[in-house]
């Protein structure tokens, strides 16, 4: 493990990067042509059509343009005006509960390649999920996690959410108040019976944590919905229109902290309050805590998609900057790309010279950008923004 601590005016910043163990689309900046051969496939299901999902195409599994072409004995498909980057992929018939899996029926890991050029790359399908009996997922929350509203309405998007909430053991039977993260893709958060692509383990995280002695802390997890690139994002992304951002945050901080601050025993000042997200979540937390800094004191922001913005992340930064004095954890696999490494850095680096602001920038040297990441980093996350002092529990007077 290499850590460097630098140590400018007021800026604090932390690098990590360590050897240890996606989903976006990438910035263009070269166009060539990913070849993908199959060179042998399970004898089954000979018939159906056979596509490619990934994060070049927003991993849709049964997109028309990315489906195989009988070529000879072998099946191929180009993916043209690709930029440099690294790239995830797998394959399936048309849905997921048909995608490639291993002659046990064990789902694979992605497929991954770093494209530098024009690439051919050659693979084989041993098997197919829907071959095997389907195994039941099973619900993984902690008994600590509730469901505080199946519906919550949010006014500033004329829409209604499942908002689910952890508290700490021992909650219902002190008169202690706690501090209060607030994070986005509330299906990814806490079961993995819901989540898409495995999730945080943010609650069996925390009952780890607390028993060795970690400050306890309440979490809400807000779903997200059909929109949310959109929804995750305030600023306007040409792929798809204008961004809903601004109002998002408006109602976490003017409709949401206000319910969760009368419902439940709160410390409600922002260095007890903390938002935090991967990917748009990312995004979207770092805006919050950008636009908001006398609410959220505190953010976690893993794998943001700042590439969204254009250059407005970068000139929010540029005008906001300044206001910053609170804590701020940044993490980036470099197995993500060295664009939104540049990206993420860039902002970083900029935060730190404006503002007073505690930084630490993770990177890991093998990271992906997916749950099973941001899972691993979660722990570490936590630790370093709640160790600075300012949060402690109070007693609720008698």
């Amino acid at each position: 493990m290499q850590i460097i601590h630098h140590r400018n005016l007021s800026f604090h910043f932390v690098f990590v990067a360590v050897w240890c163990l996606s989903i976006i689309a990438i910035p263009a900046s070269g166009q060539f042509t990913l070849r993908i051969v199959l060179s042998n496939v399970a004898a089954t299901h000979q018939a159906d059509p056979i596509y490619i999902a990934g994060n070049f195409n927003n991993w849709n599994p049964g997109n028309p343009a990315f489906q195989f072409q009988k070529q000879g004995n072998k099946l191929a498909l180009d993916v043209k005006n690709v930029p440099v980057g690294i790239y995830e992929y797998k394959f399936t018939r048309g849905s997921w509960g048909r995608a490639a899996c291993s002659v046990s029926g064990a789902d694979l890991s992605n497929n991954i390649i770093q494209l530098v050029g024009d690439t051919t790359v050659y693979d084989t399908v041993q098997a197919w999920k829907d071959e095997f009996a389907a195994v039941d997922k099973k619900h993984t929350a902690s008994k600590n996690v509730l469901v505080m509203d199946t519906g919550f309405f949010m006014p500033q998007l004329a829409r209604n959410r499942k908002i689910s909430i952890y508290l700490p053991a021992g909650y219902s039977t002190s008169k202690l108040r706690y501090p209060v993260m607030y994070m986005h893709d509330g299906q990814n958060i806490f079961d993995d019976y819901i989540a898409g692509f495995g999730e945080w383990g943010v609650d069996e995280s925390l009952d780890s944590l607390i028993k060795k002695g970690q400050q306890p802390c309440i979490v809400v997890a807000i779903d997200n919905g059909p929109n949310r690139i959109t929804e995750y994002n305030p600023f306007y992304f040409e792929k798809y229109g204008d961004g809903e951002g601004d109002n998002y945050i408006n109602f976490i901080v003017n409709n949401l902290k206000p319910a969760v601050d009368k419902r439940y025993r709160t410390l409600t000042a922002k260095n007890n309050t903390i938002i935090a997200g991967s990917s748009m979540g990312g995004l979207i937390s770092y805006y919050a805590i950008l636009k908001y800094p006398e609410v959220f004191g505190k953010a976690g922001i893993f794998s943001p998609a700042f590439w969204t913005t254009g250059k407005g992340i970068s000139g929010l930064t540029d005008s906001l900057g300044a206001n910053m004095d609170g804590m701020l954890f940044f993490y980036m696999g470099r197995m993500e790309g060295d664009q939104y490494l540049k990206e993420m850095t860039e902002v970083c680096d900029k935060l730190g010279k404006l503002s007073t602001a505690y930084i630490y920038t993770a990177v890991d040297e093998k990271g992906l950008h997916n749950e099973k990441a941001w899972r691993k980093w979660f722990s570490e996350f936590y630790k370093w923004i709640t160790a600075d002092g300012n949060n402690y529990i109070i007693k609720t007077p008698d």
